[in-house]
């Protein structure tokens, strides 16, 4: 018996050994970089390159603090286990990139490592800018370091343990991340190619658009069957679903639409995709906006997990609250019937956006008000003002309980305690 305990004692030793020696290849090995920060300036052309592709891929957003100076980082970004503040991107050598190298860099997006090799929080997205290129890495490099510098400490990140550990990241590492490079794929148009690039790599569409399980991990980073968005509790709709933000039928040129004027004839955005649309995907030239939307028409679609016949039917008092909620405060602006004002005011009848599994967004645009992106193509959409001071978490519950049983709308009932969680666990 005890010789038996022993050797299950040593297999399992070797086998922690054998776990421990994986996870250190994957995560400390490799060479050390010892080049030099350049001392030369970065090209004008390379640097102007750069400058559209830090759009392309919405650094600016993380790295800058409401009203500081763009890339001087301090921006917190809250997560289920703490708060990461954006780091530092201008040249400042003690507190930003100026001891960097183009090397250095290039690591950092595509192995998630900082300069001395420490091991990167996923919140800088990684796992997604592991396919740039190292062409639009150098390029991206070479703006970054055309700023002027800005003396800035990073401030320390707020993480509990053991999320705070690096031993910790490397366990999450060997989980859900291995470098990869974006891979052409020859049976497909280089247009395809091109916009499968930004909304993979670059654009990094998955980081919203995919769920995450308990560790913050994803199943897979082109993944973009739909997820919560951890904090904001904006529900980012499945991108491979008709009955959610699937596009398969939607036309080419108001795919496009939408995401450079953020509104088109089928949609608009609102909450985090219209930050993206207000700072990214409205710079974008026209070319590469056709190529996103070429790609993101090719999804194969697969319908979300609801059967209208199974909705169960709100009770008469609850539609009949919503129903002069909607009358007295609704209604002048969408309609009587919910038919909306065509460029105004949106379509509430048949609109998938009423329908979703997820009422996250309908909930937060009631409560906090709903606004699209001034725009070139929109420069002064219409916005609809917020009711959480008017509106009880019963009020919310019930016009939206109506909105979702009227005018051939078959969805769920939004039930009291929906609003109430959305209204406390929020963060501005």
């Amino acid at each position: 018996m005890k010789r038996a305990l022993l050797v299950i004692g040593v297999l399992l030793a070797l086998v922690a050994l054998a776990l421990g020696a994986i996870v250190w290849s994957m995560n400390f090995g490799g060479p050390r970089i010892r080049d030099a920060a350049p001392t030369t300036p970065p090209s004008q052309d390379e640097a102007a390159r750069g400058a559209y592709l830090a759009r392309a891929g919405n650094c600016m957003l993380c790295h800058t603090e409401r009203g500081g100076t763009p890339y001087a980082g301090g921006r917190p970004v809250e997560t289920p286990f703490g708060t990461v503040y954006g780091s530092n991107l201008t040249p400042d050598a003690d507190t930003g990139l100026g001891k960097w190298s183009a090397a250095h860099f290039r690591r950092a997006l595509h192995e998630g490592r900082s300069r001395d090799g420490r091991l990167l929080y996923p919140v800088f997205p990684y796992t997604h800018f592991t396919r740039v290129t190292d062409a639009d890495a150098d390029a991206l490099f070479a703006y970054l370091r055309s700023l002027p510098p800005v003396h800035k400490p990073n401030r320390e990140n707020r993480l509990r343990w053991p999320y705070n550990l690096q031993g910790s990241l490397a366990i999450w590492r060997s989980l859900y991340f291995r470098p990869e490079q974006q891979q052409d794929d020859p049976s497909q148009t280089a247009e395809w190619n091109r916009g499968a690039y930004l909304v993979q790599g670059l654009g990094h569409c998955g980081a919203c658009h995919t769920a995450r399980d308990v560790l913050g991990g994803q199943r897979s980073s082109m993944d973009l069957s739909g997820g919560l968005i951890p904090m904001q509790n904006w529900y980012a709709p499945s991108l491979a679903s008709p009955t959610e933000a699937g596009v398969a039928d939607w036309k080419i040129e108001d795919i496009a639409r939408l995401l450079s004027a953020g509104a088109a004839p089928r949609g608009a955005v609102l909450g985090p995709m219209a930050e993206v649309v207000l700072h990214s995907t409205q710079y974008l030239e026209p070319a590469d906006v056709r190529a996103m939307a070429t790609y993101l028409k090719s999804l194969p679609q697969v319908p979300t997990d609801t059967d209208p016949r199974e909705v169960p039917r709100p009770g008469a008092s609850v539609l009949e609250r919503g129903g002069k909620l909607y009358a007295d405060h609704c209604a002048s602006c969408h309609g009587d019937n919910g038919q909306g004002v065509p460029g105004a005011y949106p379509t509430l009848a048949g609109n998938r956006v009423i329908t979703l599994p997820v009422t996250a967004n309908l909930v937060q645009v009631v409560l906090r008000g709903g606004f699209p992106p001034a725009t070139a193509g929109q420069p002064r959409p219409f916005g609809m003002p917020p009711f959480a001071l008017q509106f009880s978490d019963a009020d919310v519950a019930a016009v939206l309980t109506y909105l979702r049983s009227s005018w051939g709308n078959k969805a769920p009932p939004v039930t009291e305690l929906d609003v109430t969680q959305q209204r406390t666990t929020t963060r501005e």
